[in-house]
């Protein structure tokens, strides 16, 4: 209702509700009512973690650019919206000078730090290519 996506994980803890349970339902709701349910937009996420991490306004408009190139690019495609999003933020950080760790979105996001890590390599070579083309 507030427009703010939230995980069925972050659900599944508040609820004491088993997630297949939640993610069961939730289909089932969509199909009764012939809901067309599109994926979260990474850039939706954006906000809260970045302020959870204690981010500038200009480091979480950075993480909104990296991730218009990686959609104008492909790069979103199949990938977790949580995982780009956590991503986007880390490495706006790093552009900014902001100091922050893949630990620490990790745990924001609730993410593992392997996953940051490859969505990070590929919104850079998203980026690069940005200038290139």
């Amino acid at each position: 209702m507030a427009g703010v996506p939230r995980s069925l994980d972050e659900i599944a803890d508040v609820s004491r509700v088993p997630k297949s349970e939640i993610a069961r339902t939730y289909r089932y709701i969509a199909r009764e009512l012939s809901l067309e349910v599109k994926p979260a937009d990474p850039e939706q996420y954006v906000p809260r973690f970045g302020s959870e991490l204690g981010l500038s306004d200009e480091a979480k408009l950075r993480a909104r650019q990296l991730l218009q190139n990686a959609k104008e690019k492909g790069v979103h495609s199949g990938k977790s919206p949580v995982g780009l999003a956590a991503a986007s933020v880390y490495a706006a950080a790093l552009l900014t000078n902001e100091k922050t760790t893949q630990a620490a979105v990790s745990e924001v996001a609730d993410i593992s730090e392997v996953t940051i890590r490859n969505r990070y390599h590929e919104l850079l070579e998203a980026e690069e290519t940005v200038g290139i083309a």
